[in-house]
């Protein structure tokens, strides 16, 4: 068997209980090591590690490992360990590269969290934090659909199948009274899934007609000339969703926990430093994306997506339940026991020093 194709059938086994395929993905960039704005290591190692190998997406709703590692937070934090980083593009590639031991921890979102816990009878992962709320907006043709009720007949892009705007976009269609087949995507309204890097120039040439995305893609498209007719911030209680948290497999918790606890110290000092300092950070962002994949965001695309991601220590749980409640309700996924998917003991002890509230787990705290 080829390693390409064994790849593949190892990224796809990690998510048998979605219906159908996902998408081809591949496994990240090659990890590296983190070039922290100069910052090297320093001091004694923390527990005794040598490296700590951390994974997140070049987006703008992962600011908070890329501002941090730009700005050297995260290397002062681990003093003399090593970091290693490696960027992904899609969950399930990540979730395959923590399982193996090629990350330790990782920034993600919530439905490929949720896919690689009950795919490994809750034994792969723990999540042990929040990092980004919100940022998600449905951006359409303003010539082709005049609101949300003009959706039908329509081609709306989603990054992938059940992922998180999957999700999302499915179960909004269904309360809209659209009948659409989550596998296949066709229906009332076609759902098309369409990489983030490739959406912009669907929309562009006319292929899709909107698209339920992320930032900075939804920034994109927007300078495209597209309008954003619905940001996902509204169907949600007081505003608040998880679109990011951190994720660490249950080996590296359990023999490392003193270089968990400094990664979570860093996370929330970097969004703690991000509050403060906005223009600051919003640059470290773009020169951080520059170094990850090759060119910065123009200022018609970084500022709109910079401001529309909600950074967050707090993991959101109540929503997390949520989501996987939309997904089962698509027939996505098979009800998941999510009980013990979170361990936010060490960020409620660095919450606690840093003088913030704590947070809690909605009830699916460990077993």
């Amino acid at each position: 068997m080829s390693a390409v194709r064994h790849r593949l059938l190892a990224a796809a086994a990690t998510v048998p209980l979605l219906i159908g395929a996902l998408g081809a993905c591949g496994y990240g960039s090659q990890a590296k090591k983190d070039a922290s704005a100069g910052v090297a290591p320093k001091g004694p190692r923390t527990d005794g590690l040598d490296q700590i190998k951390i994974g997140f997406f070049a987006n703008t709703t992962h600011a908070t490992p890329l501002i941090g590692l730009q700005k050297g937070l995260f290397q002062k934090e681990l003093r003399g360990t090593e970091i290693t980083s490696a960027v992904f593009n899609a969950g399930p590639a990540e979730i395959e590269a923590l399982n193996s031991g090629a990350i330790d921890i990782g920034w993600i979102g919530p439905s490929p969290a949720i896919n690689g816990y009950t795919k490994s009878h809750g034994k792969s992962l723990k999540i042990i934090s929040g990092s980004a709320s919100g940022g998600v907006s449905l951006v359409v043709d303003p010539k082709k659909i005049k609101g949300l009720d003009d959706l039908k007949g329509k081609t709306i892009a989603t990054p992938q199948l059940g992922n998180t705007q999957d999700v999302a976009l499915l179960n909004f269609l269904a309360k809209k009274g659209y009948t659409v087949d989550a596998a296949t995507g066709k229906g009332d309204v076609t759902v098309q899934r369409t990489d983030n890097k490739v959406t912009p120039t669907a929309f562009e040439q006319g292929s899709i007609d909107g698209a339920w995305v992320p930032e900075p893609t939804a920034a994109k498209l927007v300078a495209a000339g597209g309008k954003a007719i619905l940001d996902e911030k509204t169907l949600w209680q007081d505003g608040k969703f998880v679109i990011t948290n951190v994720i660490v497999s249950q080996r590296f918790l359990k023999e490392h926990p003193k270089a968990v606890e400094a990664v979570l110290r860093a996370s929330v000092k970097t969004n703690a430093w991000i509050r403060a300092n906005p223009a600051d950070a919003r640059k470290a962002l773009n020169d951080k994306l520059a170094q990850e994949v090759g060119k910065p965001l123009p200022d018609d695309v970084l500022d709109p997506a910079f401001k529309n991601v909600d950074l967050t220590d707090d993991p959101l749980a109540a929503t997390l339940q949520e989501e996987a409640d939309h997904a089962v309700q698509a027939g996505l996924l098979k009800k998941p026991d999510l009980k013990g998917i979170y361990d936010l003991t060490l960020l409620n002890k660095v919450l606690k020093s840093e003088g913030k509230q704590q947070v809690g787990d909605a009830g699916l705290g460990s077993k």
